[in-house]
């Protein structure tokens, strides 16, 4: 999954962060100040919570709050080094690839007490709740939204080629992206992902051809206990997958990565690309091509018609070391409902938390629906956790990377990529036995 990359230049928020903030103690006043810091920086972003905040400091006027914004290629490391210390965070983003390690190291409080009867857990959506919890029923983080996959597509090129709605199945998406394919036009059937994250892709292509297999607290188990790369129907899968790139893709795309996947989109060049929502936003702006050239449809779904949604997510948490645990409960909890957690959402193009997004018209029309009809039903879109947080999470998406890469130039084959996948996580998992 992409993560904003936008830089805000911190000046003395980042010299607040070396020196650990001291910022923690009630003034005399009896006010108490709190050190948020966040992770996926960009200037909007930034404003956003700032405006939020603010509402959050008029209902609460004994706390105050100080938003710590470091740039997001440095924010994890900022952050650890801050944890790692005891003090300068009360409230932090927590990401689903790092609320696994911070919590092993007894960074991260536990607010499942603090928040037994809170009333903003009736108003989340499924999928929230159970996001919000781990294996064990800890809350380390409340998540403020999703990153889950949609099929973007053109209603004018499929319709021209003789389709009457977009594929549901990859096998429908590879029939029709291979007969809109026309290089000589410089007309791309689809935009495909062979470079940076070249396995996310991959590998929801394997998990939908096994949704019913697959375990939903680990999405790269089999409910056997053996790894999905080790079923036949990957095989399928990743063939499939791979006739996409060679029947109905740019030959570049082989490097490709998530700003030129978009890009293809955006400039009209393809006519079907596998994104995350935050790319509504970019190809509304598009030049290129009209709102009535484009949507979305829901994720497709392998041959037994069902699917599997790999969910990212991230949200707010609570450190340990906080001297005003009370408090930051608060602040998370107020983000995490009502029109503080619609705001965010919204403006940062994120599938929502809350149930009453289904009744938005924002959600309910347009590029949006297709979310809103994958959360109305879970038993055809099967949401699992994916094994992000493991400590070699980083390890894996390089090794991965470069060996989707490695099939697509057909320097392997399906069956010895996913030979040596099964062997890699199957050699991880009984080492943390």
């Amino acid at each position: 999954m992409r993560r904003r990359t936008a830089v805000l230049a911190l000046g003395t928020a980042t010299t607040m962060i070396l020196t650990g903030c001291s910022t923690m103690s009630p003034g005399s006043s009896g006010t108490v100040t709190l050190n948020m810091v966040e992770s996926l920086t960009n200037p909007a972003r930034t404003d956003l919570l700032k405006d939020l905040i603010a509402d959050f400091e008029q209902q609460h006027p004994k706390v105050k709050v100080n938003l710590i914004s470091p740039p997001t290629e440095q924010a994890d490391q900022k952050i650890q080094q801050m944890l790692q210390s005891g003090s300068g965070v009360d409230v932090l983003e927590v990401r689903d690839i790092t609320v696994g390690p911070w919590s092993n190291n007894g960074w991260l409080y536990d607010m499942k007490k603090d928040l037994d009867g809170w009333k903003g857990w009736q108003a989340m959506t499924d999928n929230a709740a159970k996001a919000a919890k781990d294996a064990k029923g800890r809350t380390y983080f409340i998540p403020y939204g999703f990153y889950g996959l949609s099929l973007f597509y053109r209603t004018d090129l499929i319709k021209k080629a003789g389709f009457s709605k977009p594929p549901a199945t990859w096998e429908e998406l590879l029939k029709q992206a291979s007969a809109i394919n026309d290089p000589a036009k410089r007309r791309y059937g689809y935009a495909f992902r062979g470079g940076a994250n070249a396995q996310s892709n991959a590998t929801a292509a394997i998990e939908a051809y096994l949704a019913d297999q697959v375990d939903p607290a680990n999405g790269y188990k089999l409910k056997s206990g053996r790894t999905i790369f080790s079923a036949p129907e990957a095989e399928d899968a990743l063939a499939t997958y791979l006739k996409l790139f060679q029947q109905a893709s740019p030959k570049s795309s082989v490097a490709w990565g998530y700003p030129e996947m978009v890009e293809a989109f955006s400039n009209g060049s393809t006519a079907f690309l596998l994104q995350d929502p935050e790319v509504i936003a970019t190809v509304a702006q598009s030049k290129a091509i009209s709102t009535s050239q484009w949507s979305t449809a829901p994720l497709v779904a392998g041959p037994g018609g069902k699917t599997v949604q790999p969910l990212a997510t991230a949200g707010w948490g609570v450190a340990k070391g906080s001297g005003h645990k009370a408090e930051a409960v608060e602040l998370v909890e107020f983000l995490s409902q009502g029109g503080a957690s619609t705001t965010f959402t919204k403006k940062n193009s994120l599938v929502p938390i809350l149930k009453s997004a289904t009744n938005d018209p924002f959600y309910k029309t347009g590029p949006w629906s297709s979310y809103v009809t994958m959360t109305e039903h879970p038993e055809k879109y099967l949401v699992v956790t994916q094994p992000r947080g493991v400590a070699w999470w980083t390890e894996w998406q390089q090794k991965a990377d470069a060996d989707v890469q490695k099939m697509i130039l057909g320097k392997t084959t399906p069956k010895k990529l996913l030979a040596g996948w099964d062997a890699y996580w199957t050699e991880k998992w009984q080492q943390e036995q």
